[in-house]
C-alpha cells in the first residue's frame, strides 16, 4: 500500500485548494507503506511550497527504498480563457510532468489531455512563460493519442511512468474508462487510475468497468501507436 502525504482540510473558510502535510515518509516507513503519494497545483499561489515539500519527502522516501507518486495537477483561474478551460491543455500538463518528474516522482498521475495551446491562450492577455510554435505543429496534433503521447515525452520520454485520471462518473462510465486506457497505452503510458468511476457504481458495475481497463493492458491487439 501507498501513503498519501498531503491533503486539502476541507475546513477553512471560505474553502482553497491549497495541500498541506498531514503525515511524514517516516511514519508512512513505519507502517509498512511501498511508496508514498503526494498533490502539487502547479500554477497555484501555493505551488512553490508544495515543490519544496514534496521534493524533500520524495527524496527521503528514495533513501528508505519506497517508490513515490505525484498527483501533478495544475489549478489557475487564469488558464481559464474565455470559455475554454485549458487545466486539460497537452502542453500545460505535459510541462507540470517535466516539473514533477525532477523532483523525484516514480509514477506522474496526470488528467488526460483533451486540447493543446494553454500559453498562446494565456499569452494573448500577457506575456507568460516559455514556448515554441513546433511544440503544437511539429511535436503534436490535435489526435487524443498524441496529446496525451506529449504528456508522456515530458516524463523523460516514457522512462518515469505516465498514468491518466478515469475522471468523474458520468452516464458512459465504461466506454469513457475503456476509452481513456486506450489512449494512454497507446500513447506509451502504464496505466489508468479508476476510482469514482467504479467505486460509485453498484459492485457488479464497477467490477466490469475495473475489469474492462485490466483488460485493454492485457490485451496484444493494443498496441503502441
Amino acid at each position: 500500500f501507498i501513503v498519501k502525504l498531503n491533503h486539502n482540510d476541507l475546513l477553512r473558510y471560505p474553502n482553497d485548494y491549497d495541500q498541506i502535510m498531514f503525515g511524514s515518509v517516516r511514519q508512512a516507513a513505519d507502517m509498512g507503506a511501498a511508496g508514498v503519494g503526494a498533490t502539487i497545483y502547479f500554477g497555484s499561489p501555493e505551488s512553490k511550497r508544495q515543490i519544496e515539500e514534496v521534493s524533500l519527502a520524495f527524496e527521503e522516501a528514495h533513501r528508505l527504498g519506497m517508490f513515490t507518486i505525484l498527483w501533478c495537477y495544475l489549478r489557475n483561474s487564469a488558464f481559464k480563457v474565455g470559455d475554454t478551460d485549458y487545466h486539460d491543455s497537452a502542453d500545460f500538463t505535459g510541462q507540470a510532468n517535466h516539473l514533477g518528474v525532477t523532483i523525484g516522482a516514480d509514477i506522474i498521475k496526470q488528467k488526460l489531455p483533451l486540447r493543446n495551446g494553454g500559453y498562446p491562450a494565456v499569452n494573448t492577455e500577457k506575456k507568460y512563460g516559455k514556448y515554441d510554435e513546433r511544440m503544437y505543429t511539429e511535436l503534436a496534433s490535435d489526435h487524443p493519442i498524441d496529446l496525451c503521447r506529449y504528456q508522456v515525452a515530458n516524463c523523460y520520454m516514457g522512462k518515469i511512468g505516465l498514468i491518466n485520471s478515469g475522471g468523474a462518473s458520468g452516464v458512459n462510465d465504461l466506454a469513457d474508462a475503456a476509452k481513456t486506457a486506450v489512449i494512454n497505452k497507446r500513447a506509451g503510458g502504464m496505466g489508468l487510475i479508476c476510482g469514482r468511476k467504479a467505486f460509485q457504481k453498484p459492485f457488479k458495475q464497477g467490477i466490469e468497468i475495473l475489469n474492462t481497463i485490466q483488460d485493454v493492458y492485457l490485451s496484444k491487439e493494443v498496441t503502441i501507436a
